[in-house]
C-alpha cells in the first residue's frame, strides 16, 4: 500500500489512465476486428471501407501511447494487404 501522500495520488492517477487505456484499447481491437471480419466474408469494398475507418483509430491509439508506433503501422499495414489480396 502507498504510504506517501504523492503516492497515493500516483495511484489514484494510475487508476484512471487504465480505464481510459482500456476504453482506447476496446475502440482500436473492435475497429481491427470489423476490417478483419470483412476480409474473412470477402467482400472488398467493405473491406476497404472498413480499413479506411480503422487506420486513424489504430494510428491514434499509437499516438496516445496505448500500443508502439512501430505496432499500429505493423497492424496498418498486414491489414492493408490482406485487403489488396482480396481483389486477386
Amino acid at each position: 500500500m502507498a504510504n506517501t501522500k504523492s503516492a497515493r495520488k500516483a495511484t489514484r492517477v494510475i487508476a484512471r489512465r487504465t480505464e481510459v487505456n482500456k476504453a482506447r484499447r476496446s475502440v482500436l481491437r473492435n475497429s481491427v476486428r470489423k476490417v478483419e471480419e470483412a476480409i474473412a466474408s470477402g467482400d472488398k469494398t467493405a473491406a476497404s471501407a472498413a480499413l479506411k475507418a480503422a487506420e486513424p483509430v489504430i494510428m491514434r491509439a499509437a499516438q496516445r501511447g496505448v500500443v508502439h508506433k512501430n505496432n499500429a503501422s505493423r497492424k496498418v499495414s498486414r491489414l492493408a494487404h490482406r485487403v489488396a489480396k482480396l481483389g486477386k
